[in-house]
């Protein structure tokens, strides 16, 4: 692999080996953490590890969970290892293909899955491999939703992020299979168009679909000098692991 950096997740909470050329993890991750719903001592199953930040930021927000992460590239991987036990957080990675699992994820069931798959279909990739195995779509995103089914017990939970155009891919793959869809728009500010959608289903539910308020990143209406700007509610899931699904409660 490429020279590795320390990346801080959780305003430091977390310090994360990352590619210092190529794809790394940042808030989508922590966002996605964020939306799953896990309890301690369930099991969750995290489609494409990377360098296992998704993973991390979810066993830090809650302890005793039995993590897995299944990541194809090698050298992130041995990264996610790696960033598990510095951070002290337990977590099993196995190295395989999400279309041909290795046989001791075949033989299990999960509670959780989550998945950040690949957001783009075309376009040039880039130079660096690891990052365009990360980016660029090759395994079709209704392949991504069938494998986490899977491995889902009847009743888990499915969670994932993505582009929002890529919305009807998802609701299709999901039809039938599974319910309870909750929809939340990611926003970069408020009045701007949703660039991602976190998706939570429930696997054989049957219940309605509710499409959430947006959730938006920054407070200024543009961007100005160097500088964070997070809204209260970013800053509250994306520097102190707060779960993004408080935000998910009905109103009446």
């Amino acid at each position: 692999m490429t020279e590795l950096r320390e990346d801080g997740f959780l305003d430091g909470r977390l310090r994360i080996a990352q590619p210092a050329r190529g794809y790394r993890s940042g808030a989508d991750a922590v966002m996605l953490a964020a939306a799953c719903t896990a309890r301690p001592g369930q099991s969750v199953l995290e489609l494409g590890c990377g360098a296992g930040v998704a993973s991390l930021c979810l066993g830090w927000r809650v302890p005793g969970l039995r993590l897995t992460g299944l990541e194809r590239q090698v050298e992130y991987a041995d990264l996610a290892r790696h960033n598990a036990a510095v951070n002290g957080i337990e977590m099993t990675v196995l190295t395989g293909d999400l279309a041909n699992p290795p046989d001791s994820l075949r033989q299990q069931a999960f509670d959780h899955v989550i998945a950040n798959p690949p957001y783009f279909l075309g376009g040039t990739p880039s130079m660096l491999p690891g990052r365009a195995a990360a980016r660029q779509e090759d395994t079709p995103l209704a392949h991504w939703i069938d494998a986490g089914l899977r491995r889902l017990r009847p009743g888990g939970m499915f969670a994932v992020i993505q582009r929002a155009d890529r919305l009807d891919a998802l609701i299709a793959s999901l039809a039938g299979r599974a319910g309870a869809l909750t929809i939340l728009p990611v926003a970069a500010r408020a009045g701007r168009e949703a660039g991602r959608v976190l998706l939570t289903a429930r696997k054989g539910a049957r219940s309605s679909l509710r499409l959430l308020a947006p959730f938006v990143i920054h407070q200024a209406p543009v961007h100005g000098a160097d500088g964070e700007d997070l809204t209260v509610d970013a800053r509250q899931v994306l520097r102190e692991g707060k779960p993004i699904t408080g935000l998910f409660a009905k109103v009446s």
